[in-house]
């Protein structure tokens, strides 16, 4: 799996991304979040409001309900405002 980090979410990990293999129980992007805020103490920075952030699986927006699987792609970021 190839996960993505971008603006703040990018600043607070410390890197632009980081490959992985999905740990067993993780089926979707809810469950995603909360095992990345477990791997240290810089992503539980970033994942400590999940609200604030928002996925996408293979560029298509996501909910936390949103199944994952090993070859997927999945960026997070803050939620995008427009004018």
């Amino acid at each position: 799996m190839q996960i993505l980090y971008f603006a703040w979410v990018r600043e607070k990990v410390g890197a632009a991304g980081e490959d992985m293999v999905l740990p067993e129980g993780v089926t979707d992007v809810g469950a995603l979040m909360r095992h990345l805020g477990s791997l240290s103490p810089r992503h539980a920075e970033a994942f400590a409001n999940p609200t604030a952030i928002r996925a996408a699986v293979n560029q298509d927006f996501a909910t936390p309900g949103t199944p994952v699987s090993d070859r997927d792609e999945v960026a997070f970021f803050p939620p995008v405002t427009g004018g």
